[in-house]
């Protein structure tokens, strides 16, 4: 379940606007409009593809999915935003881009963000030659008792 979606308001507009200038992407109009409905009122947010396709078109915004899955991939291959795969199936897409760990809800399909300070790594494996580690996800299952 996504949280809810800022309102594609002449504010959030040029909030998504700013915030696409900062990685220096392109602003076209359906990249605006989904920056704003993603960031459009300073909150951070934790999002499918498909609850950020059903946010656009309830706000008015004619946007394929497909147009949706490759905007959000650019935002990230951008810095904008990381991709948190929770399985095979299903994709977050998290506009904070700090290290954090998550909470994966089980029951309600629903990522949220959990302590940073409370995970602690004594030691990571060493890449294999030729690589390097890009980045550490942390995602911690929930199961409601």
């Amino acid at each position: 379940m996504d949280h809810s979606f800022a309102s594609l308001t002449d504010n959030a507009l040029q909030t998504g606007t700013a915030w696409l200038a900062r990685a220096n992407v392109r602003p076209t109009r359906q990249r605006t409009s989904l920056a704003a409905l993603l960031v459009g009122d300073g909150q951070d947010r934790h999002v499918t593809a498909e609850g950020l396709f059903l946010a656009a078109k309830s706000s008015g915004e004619a946007v394929s999915l497909a147009t949706v899955y490759n905007t959000l991939r650019a935002f990230c291959d951008a810095g904008l935003m990381n991709e948190i795969t929770v399985d095979a199936t299903r994709s977050y897409f998290d506009t904070c881009t700090e290290d954090h760990p998550h909470y994966f809800w089980e029951d309600t399909q629903e990522l949220t963000d959990a302590p940073s300070g409370e995970v602690a790594f004594s030691r990571l494996p060493d890449p294999p030659a030729g690589a390097e580690i890009a980045r550490v996800d942390v995602v911690i299952r929930l199961r409601r008792c």
